[in-house]
């Protein structure tokens, strides 16, 4: 996996571009972030890039709330750096290769029709669908208009028995 994050992430989402720095089109690994990279993006890319972040942590925020005061504060101190548990990847997912112990958004339903995801999932919403038996989860770009906070809300709810799931022994895969 190429990306921004840490190895063995229980979360990962794959978004199809990378961020359009040169330091970005180099990676081969996964690279955990330091403080102020989320910042820098934003500032060197303009507000594509912050409404991607902003969404995420919105997003994880939801998830769990308990260490962090605000949604900015765990975007600034927390994700994507060392030890973070979430992992962008800008690499295209391969469905064989993917862990089940740990969950899988592929952001945007073009994007997840193209790799065939979308196909191995079960509709739940016009915008958000899910494979519980891979943990894997299509949902809508990470964007303030396609994933609005209540889009968020939902998309934690389907993530959050996923957590757990994603501890057992892993299930066979039911799409071909």
């Amino acid at each position: 996996m190429i990306g921004l994050g840490t190895q063995d992430a229980l979360i990962n989402v794959y978004i199809e571009h990378t961020p359009p720095l040169p330091q970005y089109q180099s990676l081969s690994s996964i690279n955990p972030i330091k403080s102020k990279d989320i910042y820098h993006i934003a500032e060197l890319t303009g507000n594509h890039w912050r409404k991607i972040f902003n969404v995420y942590a919105k997003l994880i925020f939801e998830l769990d709330n308990t260490h962090f005061q605000s949604w900015q504060q765990l975007r600034d101190d927390y994700l994507l750096q060392e030890n973070s548990n979430y992992n962008l990847v800008f690499s295209e997912p391969v469905r064989e290769e993917l862990s089940p112990q740990q969950i899988h958004i592929v952001m945007g339903k073009t994007y997840a029709t193209r790799l065939g995801f979308a196909d191995c999932t079960y509709w739940v919403k016009p915008y958000l669908s899910i494979n519980e038996q891979e943990n894997i989860i299509v949902c809508p770009y990470f964007d303030y208009r396609q994933l609005s906070d209540i889009k968020i809300k939902e998309l934690a709810a389907l993530i959050k028995p996923l957590r757990h799931l994603a501890l057992r022994i892993p299930a066979k895969q039911i799409c071909a």
